[in-house]
This record gives C-alpha cells, sequence and structure tokens, in this order.
C-alpha cells in the first residue's frame, strides 16, 4: 500500500514533513479540509495537534481572548487530548486517503516520567495509526517558560526515557530545541554541546531536529553552518536528521545569496539528511500553506536535483515508511 500512495503521487512538488493541524486554543479545519489544501501539491504530511493550550485569563486579558502564545502572558499547559481527536480525524478518512498522512504524538509532558506511559496508552488505544512523536518542545523562545511547572531541560531524564522508548518502538523523532539563547550574552552558553549530547546517547532513535534549532528571535550561530557540517560529519550522529520549516527559518536561510548558497552547498554534500516541512498550523487556505515552500526559491535553485528530489520527496518517505514498519511491528508484538 505505501509503494500505492508513493508512486501515485510521484509527481506532486514535496512531501510535509511538519505541520499541525490544530493552534494554541486547539481549533482548526478538519483533517479533510487539509488533504484538500494538499491537492496535487503535496504528496505526504506529517500531521500532529499542539501539545500545548494558551490558558484565558479574564484577570490578565479580559474578553480579549487569546489565539496565540504571544498574545497573552497568562501560561501555557500541556494539552494531552491532543493525541486522541488526531486519532479520530485520521481514522475518519478513507484507506487510501490515510496513506497520505503521517500522526505524530505529542501530548505528553516532556518533565514527567510517565511520558512514555502516555505514548504506550496512545498506541494501545489507536494501533496502527502512529509514525511518531513530535514536534516537542525542550527549549524554545517565549514558549518554555510560559508552560506551567518544571521546566523542560536536556539533561531531565524523563527526555533519556522518552528517547529510548523511541529507539525501542522505531517511533520517529520530531524534536524542537532552539540553539542558542533569544538574546544571548558574552557571557551565556549556547545549546550545541548539550543537544548534541542528547543526540549521541540516544543513537537508537531516529531524530528530527526541527528547524534546524532557529526561531523568531534565536538567529543562526556566527557559524551556523560549519556547526552543522561537523555534526553532519560525526558517525555517532548519523542517525539525526534536519528538517527545513517555519517561515522564521525561511527567512534566514533564503533570505540573502550567502546564506542560500552556503545552506544549499551543505545539503548537496549531505543530500540524505535534511527533510522540507511548512510548520503551518490550522491553516484554510493553500495559498498560505504552500506559501513557506516558495520561500526556499532561492535554496531550492542551488540544489542538484537529486539534492532537491531528498530533501522534497524522498528523504521523507524513507524515513517515514521504515518508522511506519517498527511501529507496527511493535504493536503487534506488544497489543494483545
Amino acid at each position: 500500500m505505501l509503494n500505492k500512495v508513493n508512486n501515485l503521487y510521484d509527481n506532486h512538488e514535496f512531501n510535509d514533513s511538519h505541520y499541525h493541524l490544530t493552534n494554541y486554543i486547539q481549533e482548526g479545519p478538519h483533517i479533510r479540509h487539509h488533504l484538500k489544501l494538499m491537492g496535487d501539491k503535496v504528496g505526504r504530511c506529517a500531521v500532529f495537534g499542539m501539545p500545548l493550550h494558551q490558558t484565558w485569563s479574564y484577570m490578565i486579558s479580559g474578553n480579549d481572548a487569546p489565539k496565540y502564545y504571544l498574545d497573552s502572558d497568562a501560561p501555557l499547559y500541556y494539552y494531552s487530548y491532543t493525541d486522541a481527536y488526531i486519532a479520530m480525524q485520521f481514522l475518519s478518512l478513507t484507506d487510501e486517503e490515510k496513506l497520505r498522512f503521517d500522526p505524530l504524538i505529542n501530548g505528553f509532558n516532556c518533565v514527567d516520567m510517565y511520558a512514555v506511559e502516555h505514548i504506550k496508552r496512545v498506541l494501545r488505544n489507536f494501533p496502527g495509526v502512529f509514525t511518531g512523536i513530535g514536534e516537542f518542545t525542550i527549549h524554545k523562545e517565549f514558549v518554555s517558560s510560559k508552560i506551567e511547572g518544571e521546566i523542560a531541560s536536556l539533561y531531565n531524564p524523563a527526555l533519556d526515557c522518552i528517547l529510548k522508548f523511541a529507539g525501542e518502538t522505531g517511533l520517529l523523532v520530531l524534536l524542537h530545541n532552539d540553539i542558542n539563547k533569544p538574546f544571548p550574552r558574552a557571557y551565556t552558553k549556547n545549546y550545541v554541546e548539550e543537544i548534541n549530547e542528547v543526540f549521541k546517547k540516544h543513537s537508537s532513535a531516529v531524530i528530527i531536529w526541527a528547524h534546524i534549532g532557529l526561531g523568531r528571535v534565536v538567529r543562526p550561530l556566527a557559524h551556523q553552518i560549519e556547526i552543522l557540517k561537523t555534526m553532519l560529519e560525526e558517525p555517532n550522529l548519523s542517525h539525526v536528521y534536519f528538517d527545513l520549516s517555519w517561515v522564521e527559518v525561511a527567512k534566514y536561510i533564503a533570505g540573502n545569496d550567502k546564506t542560500a548558497r552556503g545552506m544549499a552547498n551543505l545539503i548537496n554534500a549531505f543530500p540524505d539528511r535534511f527533510l522540507f516541512g511548512t510548520d503551518e498550523m490550522a491553516v484554510t487556505e493553500q495559498k498560505k500553506y504552500l506559501k513557506i515552500y516558495y520561500m526556499y526559491e532561492p535554496l531550492w535553485k542551488r540544489l542538484t536535483p537529486e539534492a532537491c528530489e531528498k530533501v522534497k520527496k524522498a528523504n521523507y518517505t524513507r524515513l517515514f515508511d521504515n518508522a511506519k514498519m517498527k511501529v507496527r511491528k511493535w504493536e503487534k508484538e506488544n497489543i494483545k
């Protein structure tokens, strides 16, 4: 069946490795509407909800209801129902339509040692649905400090448990961790060393680093491309892949000729390690959904035909198909 859908949509322009069906107040169009937005442009889509919900605190914003995490100073909280919602949306599709989506689990608290139990529970209740976990966040500008309770950390053993379980089951991991502080000072330390340690520790898990660590105000490091090249050359990091997604990241990568050329040279040298995703959220119009794809045009035109094909489509197909096969095997062996 996977070969069928891959062949059927071989003429599409890209696969989307990063899409949120819902927003920060858990609203969004039905998955069938998103299928219409994909049309003949997008073959397959890694789909997941938003693991966090923005609180509407009347004492902070009154009748002005926030819809995004920057709309209010009120906290965010983990919204575990998102996984059941995504599963039910997926299960409403026909068998052929399902082949175009790869749902991920992300409604868990990544500082909770019970997080793995949540993931297991989702797999048991919705076998045959999920392919991976993510996008979930450790360090993220303006978000991490807004989440109620303990702040996530790369040193937390709960994260080790999550990544260890992903390695055991074959669940693909889409992890967000900024490469640096939002407004770094000369005396502050970036997260490069920490993230490398975590990745190396969990070599059995296939990990996709979302946005290559960049954000709205988390700018590329002075030697960002050299840092990525070092990671790509490291044998102990061969299980780590890099996600080119989000409109803010496109501004860095494709915003000037020097950066676009530097990233293109890197991708051309390591074409098997990058995937494209939109990181759009609950969109209702195809024009808005495809906007970020066309923003990357300065990068696309500098890639070799082979690299372009792999980043846009083939790497997605390989990673998600392999993960799906392993997770279905785990489910067969562990779910009675």
